[in-house]
C-alpha cells in the first residue's frame, strides 16, 4: 500500500512539476533543440561585406549583429550600438558600442566596424570587389576611396576608442540608421578573415561572429549548422540550440519533406501547391514583401540594345495572367521597378505617384508591342534572332519563363531559349553581362525607395543591366543632398528616367509565400524579407 501511495504521490509531483513550467515564460531550449530551415540554394557568399544576395543574408543576419536591428514590426532597436547621438548639422553620428564579445569570447570593438566597412570600400577586396560598397558612399570620402580618388584613411570612419565609433557623412541622410542594420555594414575581425581571405567565412574556425548563432559547419551543396552563440551579448534570450541551414533547391522536395515533419522553415513554394497549401494547411501564409520581380535586359548587345525592343517585349506580357495562372500567390502585377510599401515625403505612396509607365498591370498590350518591334526592324517577328532568357534553378522560375516565352511567340511572333544556371553561377554570368535576358528580382534593404534606385547607378555593383547613364547618376547623387519632397522629385525623375529607358521589364511585386511548423515560436521576419531566429524557441 506504501509503494502504491508513493508512487502514486511521485507521479502527481511530477504533473504538478510540468505544470508549473506552462506559464508564459517560454523555458530554456535544450541544447539539442534543432530547427531546420531551407534556405534553398547554396549562398555564393557568407562574408558580410561580399554577399549581396538573400540567402546568404539570411544566415548572415544571424551569425552577425549590426549596430541597429530591425523588428519585425519594421522599428529599430539598437544592437550592437548601446546608444548613439546626431550632430546638430545631421551629418555626424557617434555610436557607442556596448559591451558584447565575439563567439571567441573577445569583446566587439568600434575598430572591428572600422575595418569591416573600409574592407567594403577596398577596391582591391579578395576575392572580388564588393557590389554593395554603394551602400557605404554616404560617408564622407567613400565613394573616392572605392574609385582610386582618394585613400582608405580619409574615410570619415573612426573609432575614438574601443567604444566609441564617430561616421561623418556627406549630407544628412534619414535613412542612415536603417542602413546600419544591413548585412555590409556588419563587424567582421581582421585577424579571422586574414588567415584566409577567400574562405574565412565558411570555416567555423574562422568564421567569427557576434550574432546569436555560431557556424559550427558547412557541407558544400547540403547544409549549414549554426549553433547557440553563449558568448551572444543577449545569450539568455536565445532559445534554440542549433539550426540546420538547408540547401534543398527543388521546390516539391522541400515541401514534401516539411509535410513530413522532416522541415521547419521554407519560403519557397511549388506554384501548382499553393491552391491546396492555402486550402488545407494552416501553416500556410503569404507574408508581405518590399521587393520586385523582373527581367533585365543587356542593354549593351544587339537586340536588346534597342529600346524599342526592350518596350515592344515588356508590353507584350500579361502580367494579371502570371500571377493569377501561374505564381498564384498574391503578387501584384508589376508597372514600375519600385514595389508598394515605400513612400514619399507625403506619405504617399512612390509606385502610385510614379504612374504605370505604359504598362497595363492587367493585360498584354499587344497592338502597340507590335508596333514597336516593327519600328525596330522586325514585323511580326521576321528576322528577330533567338534570343536566351537565363535563370536561376527553381521550378517557379521555370514556369514563369515558360509563360513569357509563350507570350512572346503569340504576341509577337518571335522564340526565345530557356536556360536555367546553378545560383552561384548564375550570379556570376549575370554580373559580367554574359546574357541578353535575364531573371532578376530585388527586395529592399530598408524603407525607403533608394534601395530600389541606386542599383542602378553607373558604378553599383549590382547593375547588372550593364546601363551607364550619368543623367541618372547626377538625379540619384543629388536627391543624397536633398530634403522632404524636393527630395523626392529627383527619386521619381530617376525612375521615370529608367522606366523610359526599360532597362527592366518589370513582372510582379513580391509577396513571399512560406510554411513555418506550429512548434516554432516567436520567429521573425521583416517586410524586407529578413529572417532572425535569435528570440525563437522551439515547444
Amino acid at each position: 500500500m506504501f509503494k502504491k501511495s508513493f508512487a502514486f504521490l511521485l507521479v502527481m509531483m511530477l504533473l504538478v512539476s510540468g505544470l508549473a513550467g506552462c506559464g508564459e515564460k517560454t523555458p530554456a531550449q535544450p541544447e539539442e533543440a534543432v530547427l531546420k530551415w531551407n534556405i534553398r540554394s547554396e549562398p555564393k557568399t557568407i562574408d558580410p561585406q561580399l554577399n549581396s544576395a538573400a540567402d546568404g543574408g539570411y544566415i548572415i543576419n544571424n551569425t552577425f549583429e549590426g549596430l541597429m536591428r530591425e523588428t519585425k514590426d519594421g522599428k529599430l532597436e539598437g544592437a550592437m550600438a548601446e546608444s548613439y547621438e546626431v550632430s546638430d548639422d545631421g551629418l555626424t553620428y557617434t555610436f557607442k558600442i556596448r559591451d558584447a564579445k565575439w563567439s571567441d569570447g573577445q569583446p566587439v570593438k568600434a575598430q572591428d566596424f572600422v575595418y569591416a566597412w573600409k574592407r567594403a570600400l577596398d577596391p582591391n577586396l579578395v576575392p572580388e570587389p564588393s557590389e554593395y560598397a554603394f551602400q557605404l558612399f554616404y560617408i564622407k570620402g567613400a565613394q573616392d576611396a572605392y574609385e582610386g580618388k582618394g585613400n582608405l584613411d580619409d574615410v570619415a570612419i573612426k573609432a575614438t576608442d574601443d567604444k566609441t565609433l564617430e561616421v561623418t557623412l556627406n549630407a544628412p541622410t534619414p535613412y542612415f540608421l536603417d542602413l546600419t542594420t544591413f548585412y555590409t555594414y556588419m563587424p567582421v575581425r581582421e585577424d579571422m578573415v586574414k588567415k584566409d581571405p577567400e574562405g574565412w567565412a565558411r570555416n567555423p574556425e574562422t568564421a567569427i561572429g557576434n550574432g546569436p548563432f555560431k557556424l559550427t559547419e558547412y557541407a558544400m551543396g547540403d547544409k549549414m549548422v549554426l549553433e547557440k552563440n553563449e558568448n551572444y551579448w543577449k545569450t539568455d534570450d536565445v532559445k534554440i540550440g542549433k539550426i540546420e541551414a538547408l540547401m534543398i533547391v527543388e521546390q516539391s522536395t522541400a515541401l514534401t519533406a516539411y509535410e513530413a515533419g522532416e522541415i521547419d522553415v521554407i519560403d519557397d513554394l511549388p506554384n501548382q501547391e499553393i491552391p491546396r497549401l492555402q486550402a488545407e494547411d494552416d501553416t500556410f501564409m503569404i507574408w508581405p514583401e518590399v521587393g520586385t520581380y523582373y527581367y533585365i535586359f543587356n542593354v549593351t548587345k544587339a537586340p536588346t540594345d534597342d529600346v524599342r525592343v526592350r518596350k515592344a517585349l515588356t508590353l507584350a506580357i500579361d502580367r494579371k495572367a502570371i500571377v493569377e495562372k501561374v505564381t498564384k500567390g498574391g503578387q501584384i502585377p508589376a508597372t514600375g521597378f519600385t514595389p508598394p510599401g515605400l513612400v514619399d515625403a507625403d506619405g504617399k505612396e512612390f509606385h502610385k505617384i510614379a504612374g504605370n509607365y505604359g504598362i497595363d498591370p492587367n493585360a498584354a498590350k499587344v497592338e502597340e508591342a507590335k508596333k514597336l518591334l516593327s519600328e525596330a526592324g522586325y514585323p511580326d517577328g521576321k528576322g528577330f534572332p533567338e534570343l536566351e532568357v537565363i535563370y536561376n534553378t527553381s521550378e517557379s522560375h521555370k514556369a514563369v519563363a515558360e509563360a513569357i516565352q509563350a507570350m512572346w511567340k503569340e504576341n509577337l511572333g518571335i522564340n526565345v531559349k530557356l536556360a536555367n544556371q546553378e545560383w552561384a553561377v548564375f550570379q556570376d554570368t549575370r554580373h559580367q553581362g554574359n546574357f541578353s535576358i535575364a531573371r532578376a528580382g530585388w527586395l529592399g534593404d530598408y524603407a525607403d525607395p533608394m534601395t530600389m534606385l541606386d542599383l542602378w547607378l553607373s558604378y553599383s555593383g549590382n547593375n547588372d543591366a550593364q546601363w551607364d547613364s550619368k543623367e541618372y547618376d547626377k538625379l540619384i547623387e543629388g536627391s543624397k543632398l536633398l530634403t522632404g519632397q524636393e527630395r523626392f522629385k529627383s527619386l521619381y525623375d530617376a525612375q521615370k528616367l529608367m522606366m523610359d529607358e526599360m532597362i527592366v521589364m518589370p513582372i510582379y511585386y513580391y509577396t513571399r509565400p512560406q510554411m513555418v511548423s506550429k512548434r516554432v515560436k516567436n520567429w521573425e521576419k521583416t517586410k524586407m524579407g529578413h529572417w532572425f531566429f535569435g528570440n525563437a524557441s522551439i515547444e
